[in-house]
């Protein structure tokens, strides 16, 4: 599924997986060492992204990038649930300090959830750093319950409809507000009537 949109200087997009493998594992080896201990959980050196990257493009993850001037400057992966031990599909964000408090995380994360929705995924689990706050934070917002162990932060984020939450919207607080209510219904019914048969206009 191809999406593409801008968004501040750059723009949203799907990339092609084997086509634009380069855009990908060009941006993970610019990442800076904090942030590239964040993404993979410790320091990993180059040889390493490069395999890393030659895999996503191979093994069916989608790839959303927010792109610069054509340079990728920040991604969010959705792993196939055949990778993953739990058999859900697991999502993987990196941002580039350049671009970093811009929104870029929170646009990647909307649409990387979409892409979930699209293909039928019911849940998706994300793991982390236990130190990297920003991706806890940006995980906790979009509903994601986080456990802590062995050094990481691992949890779900679920994706399957909550009807409760819609009808949440329209409840009725109190008696007063269900009178209300039902009198604000009346008026309107009442006024539609009177316009229908004419006896609601003015003289």
């Amino acid at each position: 599924m191809l999406h593409r949109s801008r968004f501040g200087g750059g723009y949203v997009r799907t990339l092609y997986q084997q086509e634009e493998l380069p855009l990908l594992r060009d941006h993970l080896l610019r990442l800076d060492s904090e942030s590239r201990h964040d993404r993979f959980n410790g320091f990993m050196d180059d040889t390493f992204i490069e395999r890393y990257a030659a895999k996503c493009a191979e093994d069916g993850t989608v790839i959303v990038a927010y792109i610069e001037n054509g340079v990728v400057r920040g991604a969010a992966e959705l792993h196939p649930p055949d990778q993953s031990p739990d058999s859900l599909p697991e999502i993987a964000f990196s941002v580039e300090a350049s671009v970093r408090r811009q929104g870029v995380g929170i646009i990647l994360f909307k649409r990387l959830i979409s892409e979930a929705r699209w293909k039928g995924y019911g849940a998706l689990r994300i793991t982390t750093g236990a130190q990297n706050q920003a991706m806890r934070a940006l995980a906790n917002k979009f509903g994601a319950h986080l456990t802590f162990r062995h050094g990481e932060s691992t949890g779900t984020i679920d994706l399957k409809p909550q009807p409760q939450l819609e009808l949440a919207k329209f409840a009725i607080a109190t008696p007063a507000d269900a009178t209300r209510a039902m009198m604000q219904v009346n008026r309107a019914y009442w006024k539609l009537l009177l316009g229908m048969v004419g006896l609601g206009r003015a003289a």
